[in-house]
């Protein structure tokens, strides 16, 4: 009973600081429509300023807890910085583009980070006045413990007060139930979207330094707390601010008492909480249909025939390409390599997402679906090659149905946000299934055969199923099936009523997608000899999206043009400087601002513009 107590505290605490952190994704979310994954970034901010502020401040309550809220309150104005230089300028592109710039903001923050307070953790002192225990129930509860207890209660009855007594909250939530005819009311949207993402920066900032006395501060933290807070939002239903507290009781006890009685299960729980929501209450449990109804499929114009000069260019470049083993070195032929199969990655991603408007934020799944399924056979079963290449998209095509059963009765951000929560079952999965995954150990020694040992051999077999891979995704967009495919997008009402089955069309379009991811994962495998659970974690899945996204959606080479982009910038950077975050996340951001229809977008726009 008393080391119950004592879990049953620690969630409550724990839940405590998810809801900051989650109110205001929710809150910024509701009113702005902008899924911002900057948001860990500004917890993390708060959490290193605290600390800076804290040992810089006489120690004592008064000096300690001002430190806390001096650090909110610089995060609140980084937060107007973000929006006003960054997200007020692409408001009117396609959300996800607004996603990817969020995401440039997390390389900066992250870098900058490191260059100011360095990479080892911060240790904060504990808070003057609550150092020590109480004895409850037989249980002794931290002090600090009891405190966090009771600033997650107090934050939601202010933020119930502002939002139901004051003009301002009146205000955001009209914006929240309809924008548009807020502004047409008189509202002042510019004014009013950069009050709100003070206010959710400022919730992130105070939950990060309210864990200062908790936990170490250290350059992780943005991406472990973002995922949490977005599984907090998704479970209580995006906008509501009762939905957000809801989902961090939840979710707080599930981490408390699953690390207690199933420690092994401890990393996943959240995830298979949040699916099972999903599935019987697709808009979370406090959600409303009619605030996803703007994350519907996005429409564009149709796919045009590329300009003959433009199929010239490209003839040239894949001829240049073949020749690469004449005149190329190694470790130039390990990076087109590289390019070729996050080509075929990024391109998996984009058939389902560019014409078919399904977002995922868990596509590593089938990547490594793919190449766990080669390795496993060739780890357990000694198979060869030729049946490794086989089964390892056979693996994450039968991965992809599984999913897509699910994730295509949802919609918009809660649909993306269940792919992610397979990808995390299956992180989990390789990382505790020590006997057939390796855990982090990963899978060794998985190596091609003798004929493809070589660099140069093993581009081109690389190459060539990366080129057929990419006609094969290419003949299947401009074929019927592809028209069906766009019709269920951007009518799909109409679509049923002209006879498509839509739902086998897009589940049919999601298992390609991961049968393609899957290949991908395989070619990565043996040409890096090992397979590690990082292939189906977050980073993998964000580098996808923003391949799709920086080349455009709108375009059939949008992907392989983000690809090779992508990666050369990557790879340069990485080699030239050591704040290649900070290098990355500004190009990126400035590719968002000047190109929000992706680089091969711009292109085909100028050259239409031209001609």
């Amino acid at each position: 009973m008393t080391q119950l107590l004592a879990q049953l505290l620690t969630g409550l605490a724990y839940a405590s600081t998810l809801f900051l952190v989650a109110a205001g994704l929710t809150l910024i979310f509701g009113v702005t429509r902008v899924v911002n994954f900057a948001h860990g970034s500004l917890y993390m901010l708060g959490a290193y300023l605290a600390s800076t502020f804290t040992a810089a401040l006489p120690p004592t309550a008064a000096g300690y807890f001002g430190g806390m809220l001096l650090a909110a309150l610089v995060v609140a104005v980084a937060g107007i910085a973000i929006e006003v230089l960054v997200l007020r300028r692409i408001y009117a592109a396609p959300e996800i583009f607004q996603l990817l710039a969020t995401f440039g903001v997390v390389l900066i923050v992250q870098d900058l980070a490191l260059a100011i307070w360095g990479p080892e953790d911060l240790f904060a002192p504990r808070a003057p006045g609550l150092k020590g225990s109480v004895e409850i129930g037989g249980a002794l509860v931290p002090q600090y413990t009891l405190f966090l207890l009771v600033v997650g209660p107090l934050v939601f009855a202010l933020l119930w007060f502002v939002f139901r007594r004051t003009r301002w909250g009146i205000d955001v939530r009209a914006a929240t139930q309809d924008g548009e005819m807020a502004g047409a009311l008189g509202v002042n949207r510019a004014l009013l979207f950069t009050t709100v993402f003070a206010l959710g920066s400022f919730l992130a900032g105070l939950a990060g330094a309210l864990q200062i006395p908790r936990e170490s501060v250290n350059l992780q933290m943005d991406l472990g707390v973002i995922v949490e807070a977005f599984v907090v939002v998704v479970v209580g239903g995006l906008g509501s601010i009762g939905g957000a507290a809801l989902a961090s009781i939840l979710i707080g006890l599930l981490h408390a008492f699953g690390v207690w009685l199933l420690p092994q299960s401890a990393l996943v729980l959240a995830f298979v909480a949040m699916a099972l929501v999903l599935i019987v209450r697709p808009f979370g449990l406090l959600g409303r249909a009619e605030v996803v109804a703007h994350a519907q499929r996005a429409t564009h114009a149709p796919f045009r025939p590329a300009p003959a000069a433009l199929k010239w260019l490209t003839g040239i470049g894949v001829a240049a390409a073949a020749s690469a083993p004449l005149w190329a070195g190694e470790y130039l032929l390990v990076i087109l390599t590289e390019m070729a199969i996050l080509a075929v990655f990024a391109a998996s991603l984009h058939f389902f997402m560019g014409l078919g408007g399904i977002t995922s934020f868990g596509h590593a799944a089938f990547f490594g679906l793919g190449a766990y399924g080669a390795a496993v056979l060739e780890k357990h079963m000694d198979a060869p090659f030729a049946l490794g290449v086989v089964t390892g998209p056979l693996t994450a095509l039968l991965g992809a149905l599984v999913a897509g059963w699910f994730v295509l009765r949802a919609q918009g951000v809660y649909a993306a946000m269940l792919t992610l929560a397979f990808a995390q079952i299956l992180w989990s999965a390789a990382v505790q299934w020590v006997e057939v995954t390796g855990g982090d150990n990963g899978v060794l020694g998985l190596w091609p055969p003798a004929w493809l040992a070589s660099k140069s051999a093993y581009f081109l077999f690389a190459l060539l199923l990366a080129l057929a891979s990419l006609a094969l995704l290419r003949r299947a967009a401009l074929a019927p099936f592809g028209f069906a495919l766009r019709a269920s997008r951007d009518a799909e009402d109409r679509a049923a009523a002209s006879g498509i089955d839509t739902a086998r069309v897009q589940w049919t379009a999601f298992a390609a997608g991961g049968l393609f991811a899957g290949l991908a994962g395989v070619l990565n495998a043996y040409q890096k000899g090992s397979v590690f659970p990082n292939v189906l974690a977050i980073p993998q899945s964000l580098d996808a999206l923003v391949m799709v996204l920086l080349g455009g959606l709108q375009t059939l080479s949008g992907p392989i043009v983000g690809a090779l982009s992508y990666h050369a910038l990557t790879v340069e950077l990485t080699r030239t400087t050591e704040h290649w975050r900070l290098a990355l996340g500004l190009a990126i951001v400035l590719l968002v601002l000047a190109f929000p229809q992706g680089i091969a977008g711009f292109m085909r726009a100028r050259w239409e513009k031209a001609a």
